[in-house]
């Protein structure tokens, strides 16, 4: 009496599609987790240029007219907002609203600095608006991937966009008032333009509060 069973060439046909039905399936799940990955790569950057211009917009939003002692040193007096457009310093600025949820023993307004620095859009702030000497500000990194930023301020009197701040001149006679006038004056808005590597030029335009 013959006995039920597989021949050999049965057998090799069951692992050959079984070795096929694997490499599939290990296809799929290799897919499946790259795709995964590039997901959450995605949206950690769309968080970081979420988060990165949600902080710009509150600064510029809480900006005052409030002059700042220099920390070099050299005794000067600076602008409330400052933008020279000559380096990597993008705008120096006043800003009040600043949060203390702990309650520490401190002002509510500080001086921030933006820069940009290897592709990187940089924040910088000191702990008070006229910090001691040499003071080295605390830093943050808002954006990566950065190609560019460029800043416009539209002027209250000539109503003309213009690259730097403050203005050159006081209007009318040049005296004390008109100085200090000069350097709290704020514009009326910030035209802000930053170019992403992978995301392009992203513009948004910021009305300053008077």
């Amino acid at each position: 009496m013959r006995r039920a069973g597989f021949t050999l060439i049965e057998v090799m046909i069951a692992m050959f599609i079984a070795a096929i039905m694997l490499a599939l399936g290990y296809s799929a799940i290799n897919q499946a987790a790259k795709d995964k990955g590039t997901l959450e790569t995605n949206q950690a950057r769309i968080t970081e240029i979420q988060r990165g211009m949600r902080v710009v917009a509150q600064d510029f939003a809480q900006l005052v007219a409030r002059t700042a002692r220099d920390t070099d040193g050299g005794g000067n007096i600076e602008p409330a907002v400052l933008a020279t457009n000559k380096d990597n310093t993008l705008i120096t600025f006043s800003r009040a609203g600043w949060s203390n949820p702990a309650g520490v023993q401190r002002p509510a307004e500080q001086r921030v600095r933006y820069r940009f620095i290897d592709g990187s859009l940089v924040r910088e702030h000191w702990l008070s608006i006229d910090p001691a000497l040499n003071t080295q500000p605390r830093q943050r990194v808002l954006m990566t991937k950065v190609k560019a930023v460029e800043l416009r301020f539209l002027d209250p009197v000539t109503r003309n966009w213009r690259d730097d701040w403050p203005a050159s001149s006081a209007s009318g006679p040049v005296n004390a008032a008109s100085i200090d006038q000069l350097l709290r004056t704020r514009p009326l808005a910030i035209e802000f333009t930053i170019v992403l590597e992978d995301w392009g030029r992203v513009v948004r335009l910021f009305e300053i509060p008077t």
